[in-house]
């Protein structure tokens, strides 16, 4: 019994049913990693190559199997015709209106260390969960899609 006095014992129960929300606010956050990640490696002069598990099924045998596929992963900045670099969050395939009014998509910056600063601050943003709103209104938007 002396060994888990050594711990720090609790009451805890899993909260059933899932936050969408929050799931949201997650599913927005693991993106803006991966442009950072990407930015990052541009940055340096290397590739970023995310991985995930593929099953498909062997057509001649009908046997399933796992492997693992390199993940199709898109900037979502570009340089503008004043050379300056256009960062435009997405949701999906949606463009993310970064103020309160809803005109206003893109940040502008100048540099690469500044496309880093401002995608770290969207993520801070984002889990905070300063941008809840348009991730539901950019969310309602690729539902109304396929409500058709």
């Amino acid at each position: 019994m002396s060994i888990l006095a050594n711990l720090k014992l609790v009451v805890s129960k899993r909260e059933q049913g899932n936050n969408p929300v929050l799931k949201r606010r997650n599913k927005l956050s693991s993106k803006i990693y991966d442009q950072i990640q990407l930015a990052e490696a541009k940055r340096e002069g290397r590739t970023y190559a995310p991985t995930r598990l593929k099953t498909s099924t062997n057509r001649i045998t009908g046997e399933r199997q796992t492997i693992e596929a390199v993940k199709m992963l898109r900037e979502w900045w570009y340089i503008n015709a004043t050379g300056k670099i256009n960062l435009v969050v997405k949701y999906g395939s949606k463009p993310i209106m970064l103020d309160a009014k809803g005109t206003k998509n893109a940040i502008e910056v100048s540099t690469a260390d500044e496309l880093l600063e401002a995608l770290k601050t969207i993520k801070a943003a984002v889990d905070a969960g300063e941008l809840d709103t348009q991730i539901e209104a950019a969310s309602g938007a690729i539902r109304a899609r396929f409500a058709k």
